[in-house]
């Protein structure tokens, strides 16, 4: 049996030019090894990390930078979704270049319009396969990506290159059914999000991917239900009931960075010309946050 996963996709911060800030992602990725757990690292895979907006070279820059900066500690699994078929194998042979562990593909939308079909899918993650021989992990997110059914998510997990699944739902009724009939039937590692972290866990699914400093919280649930603290960590999976929530209606990459920066280790600000939340809403995020296991945090921060 696999010891619980914790996959962390790192915030991207931005200069006053929009480029990649090199410094602050260092020190953000050593937070997410040494203080996080992480034992997967994500490089410009998720929406959160607002890599969309980056040209195909800052990119690639931001996905070196990360491979860098975690220096070997932990895999590092390198995002490749992309509107271009080509531009999507392309990234996987850099990923590959770079010694990446895994890469992140996201269940496309076609692209002349209507849902696609199992057969649209299956044939698109098997051209993908075909080109790299890296481990490939799904990632279900519905909106940027398609709205993949139950049995077309069971279909493309029994594809051999298909190891990992990132779930993006909520929806424990379709969870627990694809933790059961993907992770536990032993098809591939079946990971969820921060709110269906501990249900994920008691299920027998493999983990969880998320920003951070949900990353931290998160942290302290895995290690409680390893040591068989249940109490605990059902106290500590109560932490994500308003948080990030309460703010979502910003976006979730604008109240991470706001958690990010009120904790002292620096995000920056969304991309423009999304907003971040208001002074009132910081507050808000800040007087919750020193609830949390992230309140010492705070401390540290006043303290220097």
């Amino acid at each position: 049996m696999h010891q619980p996963g914790l996959i962390v996709a790192p915030l991207t911060p931005f200069n006053a030019d929009l480029d990649v800030e090199a410094p602050s992602l260092r020190r953000q990725i050593d937070y997410i090894v040494k203080d996080c757990g992480a034992t997967m690292v994500v490089a410009a895979g998720v929406e959160t990390q607002e890599y969309t907006y980056l040209s195909l070279e800052k990119r690639k820059a931001l996905i070196r930078h990360t491979v860098e900066f975690v220096d070997g500690r932990v895999p590092v699994m390198v995002g490749i979704s992309h509107p271009s078929f080509k531009t999507a194998i392309e990234l996987a042979h850099f990923a590959e270049k770079l010694g990446a562990a895994a890469v992140q593909l996201l269940a496309p939308l076609r692209p002349f319009a209507g849902p696609p079909t199992q057969a649209d899918l299956i044939a698109y993650f098997e051209a993908i396969s075909r080109e790299s021989h890296l481990p490939i992990t799904l990632y279900l997110n519905p909106g940027p990506g398609a709205a993949v059914s139950i049995p077309d998510t069971i279909a493309l997990a029994k594809l051999p290159r298909v190891q990992l699944i990132k779930e993006s739902s909520r929806d424990l009724a379709r969870v627990s059914r694809l933790i059961v009939e993907i992770d536990r039937a032993g098809h591939a590692r079946y990971f969820t999000t921060m709110q269906m972290l501990l249900a994920t866990l008691e299920l027998g699914g493999s983990g969880a991917t998320m920003p951070p400093p949900g990353s931290e919280i998160a942290r302290h649930i895995i290690d409680a239900f390893v040591a068989k603290d249940y109490t605990r960590a059902a106290e500590l999976q109560l932490q994500f009931a308003l948080f990030p929530s309460k703010w979502m209606h910003r976006g979730l990459a604008p109240v991470m960075k706001a958690a990010m920066n009120l904790i002292g280790i620096p995000a920056g600000e969304p991309f423009p010309p999304y907003s971040s939340l208001t002074r009132d809403e910081t507050a808000a995020l800040a007087a919750l946050l020193r609830t949390t296991v992230l309140a010492h945090r705070f401390e540290r921060t006043a303290a220097a």
